[in-house]
């Protein structure tokens, strides 16, 4: 069981927050997160490393991508905080926008465009 102090510190940052629920939506591969948020790759990447370290997130390979989804069975605490956040949440327009870009993101096109 995860540490509630490590959950919330994983709550406590707004691009946190952003990758969480965008993760509502779908899977979403580094590249993705990065495409929609606009953050620097390695602060992404240490994003998503708290989130899947407090229990949030989840992480599975596919081909040359590793796809990022909520967890499947998060700790009680999460389960019990993650609505009442999530619905106040959605009333920001910063996430309402990364939520309409995380649906229509096309992870070909941002992976072939640095080539």
């Amino acid at each position: 069981m995860t540490e509630p102090v490590d959950i919330l510190k994983a709550l406590s940052d707004l691009g946190r927050l952003r990758i969480l629920k965008m993760l509502e939506v779908k899977s979403l591969c580094v590249c993705e997160i990065t495409e929609v948020i606009g953050l620097a790759t390695s602060t992404i990447s240490a994003h998503l490393s708290q989130l899947r370290n407090a229990g949030l997130i989840e992480d599975e390979k596919e081909g040359k991508w590793i796809n990022y989804r909520l967890a499947d069975d998060p700790d009680p605490l999460f389960t019990e905080l993650w609505p009442l956040l999530s619905r106040r949440l959605d009333e920001e327009d910063a996430i309402r926008s990364d939520r309409e870009q995380a649906c229509h993101i096309d992870r070909h096109r941002i992976c072939s465009a640095g080539k």
